[in-house]
């Protein structure tokens, strides 16, 4: 690799080629996509019966809209003009897509929760995605536009500022950067209101002490002496629930077989860990926005007894949004692109993170189920905590480009000023307006009946 100089020099130079303030512009070309065409087509690969209330969760608000375009916004970013710096994407950086969760060492970290769409990538088409989403989310708590505006801004300013520190460390330091709950506390104890802190202390300590022993309330019951997981159909269907026409049978066969293929991808250590283990019920089950309609299951198997349960996700990984435009992946198996994409990201990963392949086709990724998970509420944020939070989201997704990336030639590029700053906060309110219009399509596609959706 050249030296620091040089790096830092050609990430100065390709602002004659890229204006930072070019950054700023969105129009819909002429021949954009329609969005409603756009989030449909996703549906074919689908479990059929759950498209509608992927649909109706979509429809709840332009932020959830959002949530679940990330195909639409991915062919409009494709559209535009990029430095040509390539990180590993997440593809789909939304401020709901940042979290709390365990490390293996069991401390709380803030990091990129999302990774299904995980992708090398242009770095911008992440921060034009977190800002937008930043403005829309603003936009849903009634914000006023100057708000909204300052916090795109902030989001952006801080990814910034990170990228310039992380461009003077040591790659190893740069791995081993992190950002804690901890860290994250004090920014909300810094800016937040007495009610605001009690509640994000409330949200960590529930994260901190979630695990699979407390979700075996929530998630099963004791039938004639044997735990099973609880029918809450449509948003947990156990195997044993499901109709004929679906193939119950044929999905657990698919499963078990599936698992045998897990384990091969796991650490010897981890192995052994799981040898422990023996399968004891499967269900599927409704998670996020987006990802509504997909193969997504949750498996509960059991160590030493009742006492001694552990829920692992089996989640199906399809196509990342961002394929269409850019070179494939590497991986032959779209689960294991989700978790080496993730690997790479995250300042530390789930134990069991793991992918396989059903024996008729569709890629799965398998982690830990809600395990020291917590999201936040953003739709509860106040402009100051929303700011606080949009700049803890900018410092992580600086530090996860940072990893798989060139920081010193993205900051030769950014620079010192604000005027990447300026142009993606405007650039954020322009795609929060596209955005509207989009959902306004998608709502009367609803309500004129060419897309159905309800929850059950």
């Amino acid at each position: 690799m050249s030296n620091v100089a040089e790096r830092r020099q050609a990430g100065k130079a390709m602002r004659k080629k890229i204006p930072r303030s070019s950054h700023a512009d969105w129009s819909p070309p002429a021949n954009r996509p329609n969005p409603v065409d756009t989030v449909t087509s996703q549906n074919e690969s689908r479990l059929s019966w759950l498209v509608p209330v992927r649909h109706a969760r979509m429809q709840e608000s332009a932020f959830a809209f959002y949530r679940g375009g990330a195909k639409v916004m991915a062919a409009d970013l494709a559209a535009l003009p990029v430095t040509g710096l390539t990180v590993q994407a997440c593809g789909d950086a939304h401020l709901s897509n940042f979290g709390v969760f365990g490390s293996p060492e069991r401390q709380l970290l803030f990091d990129v929760n999302d990774f299904d769409e995980t992708l090398a990538g242009p770095w911008e088409w992440d921060v034009k995605r977190l800002a937008a989403s930043v403005a829309i989310a603003g936009r849903y708590n009634e914000f006023d536009a100057s708000a909204c505006t300052r916090t795109a801004r902030a989001a952006v300013e801080v990814y910034r500022q990170a990228m310039a520190k992380f461009a003077t460390m040591r790659a190893i330091d740069v791995w081993y950067a992190q950002l804690t709950a901890d860290d994250l506390a004090a920014l909300v104890r810094e800016r937040g209101t007495k009610k605001e802190r009690k509640r994000m202390e409330k949200g960590l300590a529930k994260a901190q002490s979630q695990d699979s022993l407390r979700l075996v309330p929530k998630l099963t019951e004791v039938v004639d002496g044997r735990v099973q997981i609880v029918d809450d159909s449509p948003f947990v269907m156990p195997f044993r629930t499901l109709s004929q026409a679906v193939g119950p049978a044929e999905l657990e066969t698919d499963l078990r077989q599936s698992s045998e293929a897990y384990l091969v991808t796991l650490p010897d250590s981890i192995r052994r860990l799981m040898a422990r283990y023996s399968l004891v019920d499967f269900a599927i089950k409704v998670v996020g926005v987006g990802s509504v309609g997909t193969r997504c299951f949750i498996v509960l198997l059991e160590g030493e007894g009742q006492h001694d349960p552990l829920f692992l996700q089996i989640k199906e990984a399809t196509s990342s949004v961002l394929e269409e435009y850019l070179p494939p992946s590497p991986y032959q198996n779209h689960g294991q692109r989700v978790v080496e994409g993730q690997r790479l990201m995250q300042a530390a990963s789930d134990i069991f993170l793991g992918w396989t392949r059903s024996p008729r086709g569709p890629d799965y990724y398998v982690r830990h189920l809600k395990d020291m998970k917590g999201s936040a509420r953003v739709d509860t944020f106040t402009p100051k905590i929303m700011r606080a939070y949009a700049r803890a989201c900018g410092w992580t997704l600086a530090r996860a480009h940072a990893c798989s990336g060139d920081p010193v030639a993205i900051s030769g590029y950014l620079g010192s000023g604000q005027a990447f700053d300026a142009a993606i906060a405007e650039f954020a309110g322009k795609y929060a307006d596209q955005n509207e219009r989009d959902y306004a399509a998608f709502t009367e596609a609803i309500r004129v009946g060419q897309v159905e959706a309800h929850i059950a």
